[in-house]
């Protein structure tokens, strides 16, 4: 399994939680799989860049919290969605903002100028190296701003098992090119959602914003399968996990969705 964080994030999500539990890399390890993380160029431990940029030092706390559905801000403390399983300890929440990591490479602190085909390559070219490594093809695993290299990747490579994208910023339109390669390709896929959509607080302009991009998710399901292809989307509230933000790997069930995701596998990832 190759590991591909999101946004202001590096491979240390997939490490850990705010408060300290295990990560999904051991978990994952624990059932088997051979685990990989990547920290995308310009990210984390590869943040070194010929490239220039500007880290903004704009307060950034209520973004994370409406942008990805914990909750709110307020007057300096954490207030989460009801039945929210964010730790939401302050060790815990002091935590989480620790584990922001900056894009050196980028100019926009809202992502504007990201290199998706950069990622997508190095990200292809990771995969590579464990298909040499393991003699197995791998199941890329996605969060959040990586489901999109993690979509072009497949471009580059023809050593992907199988997609499993968190939350993605949406999925590729039928008529493009990351579609048609997929399909092509016939590499099986699910995509995961949480809580707070359809129930979102509808004054916030992050609400609308997830329905939207999921809604590219159910559209993609629906014509990847009307060609032989094989994609889920699931709805964690649909199968009675409720609570989920964002980042439902490092939330106090992420060993309920873990053991969902590897259910999948082991139903349609032929490695």
């Amino acid at each position: 399994m190759v590991f591909l964080h999101g946004y202001g994030q590096s491979r240390m999500g997939w490490m850990t939680t705010p408060d300290g539990r295990e990560g999904w890399s051991d978990m994952f390890l624990r059932m088997g799989h051979s685990v990989f993380l990547i920290d995308q160029p310009h990210r984390g431990e590869a943040g070194a860049t010929s490239v220039s940029g500007t880290i903004s030092t704009t307060t950034l706390d209520q973004r994370w919290y409406t942008q990805f559905r914990i909750g709110r801000w307020e007057n300096g403390e954490s207030v989460v969605n009801e039945g929210s399983q964010f730790p939401n300890d302050p060790e815990s929440v002091d935590q989480f903002f620790r584990q922001m990591t900056p894009d050196t490479g980028m100019t926009s602190d809202m992502g504007a100028d990201f290199d998706n085909d950069l990622v997508a390559q190095a990200v292809a070219a990771a995969i590579d190296e464990v298909s040499e490594r393991t003699g197995q093809n791998a199941i890329l695993v996605t969060h959040s701003q990586g489901g999109g290299p993690g979509w072009t990747a497949a471009q580059y490579t023809d050593h992907i098992a199988a997609i499993v994208a968190i939350e993605p910023g949406g999925a590729p339109a039928a008529d493009s090119t990351d579609f048609q390669v997929l399909a092509e390709k016939n590499i099986p896929i699910t995509m995961y959602f949480g809580d707070y959509i359809d129930n979102g607080d509808p004054a916030i302009q992050a609400t609308g914003m997830w329905q939207a991009m999921r809604q590219t998710c159910y559209d993609f399901e629906e014509a990847y399968n009307e060609q032989g292809g094989n994609c889920t989307v699931v709805d964690l509230p649909e199968e009675g996990i409720t609570g989920n933000d964002h980042f439902m790997f490092q939330d106090l069930n992420n060993d309920v969705i873990a053991d969902h995701v590897q259910s999948w596998i082991e139903e349609n990832a032929a490695l």
